[in-house]
């Protein structure tokens, strides 16, 4: 029988040592934002998607007599003024505020991004004279107020409240790929592409883009908040989505004649928009912290 020592075997005290440094290692590299922004977006896209099949009841589905019952083992949110189920209408309203949000957020940095990149480019009367100064007369207006009037004159509609808040979002991004733009023109590899003979349209999306990309994903993360926000401001002003369609902003809008009489008309929706809120600012700032990791 060997009496050799173990080479695997360490004493109790450095096993302990060891595992604290492990785990203050993991705590500087982790990233707690990204990790529970990631979740808690991941569960709202769900819940979104497949409402028609997590929600109990249908959300226009009237039963006069549930009118404005408290949250109950049948109505675990429970009833309006109609006797239609509060959960399922907040699930469907999920699926709304995400479909506005994000077609908005289309249109934002659809048109955004190519904008501020041509104009950071080409620069000089283009640039300075044209481009940014429709930039600038768009961002003179705070964003809820412009997508507010944009909405009004375009009309009531979840399309038209996709572009008013598109619109209102275009600034943001021009001025972030405009900035990207101008840091990324003085690199070596832009006098590279050009003596091989690339086209400028070739060394604007193929070369200088994905360069650009981190603080555009970082933004396009955070204008999912405002988005939402925007879009059940609208609703509740009836700019948005038109009842009997569940929307977080129309709930609260009928909901404010029953504060004191059923405040869970109130407590749930809000609750709600907030939760989705802070899951998207959560994720964007996890998301600016790992890419910021990442390039350093």
């Amino acid at each position: 029988m060997s009496l050799a020592p173990d080479p695997n075997f360490l004493p109790m005290e450095q096993s302990s040592t060891m595992g604290r440094f492990r785990f203050s290692r993991w705590a500087r590299t982790a990233n707690p934002s990204l990790l529970a922004g990631s979740i808690l977006v991941f569960l709202i896209l769900v819940v979104a998607v497949f409402a028609p099949y997590i929600a109990p009841y249908g959300p226009n589905q009237v039963d006069y007599n549930a009118v404005l019952q408290g949250p109950s083992a049948h109505h675990w949110f429970g009833t309006d003024q109609l006797g239609r189920d509060q959960l399922s209408r907040i699930l469907f309203g999920t699926r709304t505020s995400m479909e506005v949000s994000l077609g908005a957020l289309v249109v934002g940095v659809g048109i955004g991004v190519p904008v501020g990149l041509i104009a950071g480019y080409y620069r000089g009367i283009l640039d300075t004279w044209l481009i940014m100064r429709i930039i600038d007369a768009i961002q003179a207006f705070p964003f809820l107020i412009l997508a507010l009037v944009l909405a009004a004159m375009l009309g009531p509609g979840s399309r038209n409240a996709m572009i008013a808040i598109g619109i209102g979002l275009i600034p943001t991004f021009a001025r972030t790929a405009r900035a990207q733009m101008l840091q990324e023109l003085v690199k070596d590899y832009i006098d590279a592409a050009k003596v091989v003979g690339c086209t400028h349209v070739r060394i604007i999306f193929r070369h200088i883009l994905p360069n650009a990309l981190t603080p555009i994903i970082v933004q396009a993360t955070l204008a999912m908040a405002s988005s939402i926000v925007a879009e059940a401001s609208l609703e509740y002003l009836g700019l948005g989505v038109q009842p009997p369609t569940a929307s977080w902003g129309s709930m609260l809008q009928s909901a404010q004649g029953y504060l004191q009489l059923a405040p869970w008309l109130v407590l749930f929706p809000g609750l709600a928009l907030v939760f989705s809120v802070v899951s998207f600012n959560l994720l964007g700032d996890g998301v600016q912290r790992w890419l910021n990791r990442k390039i350093s």
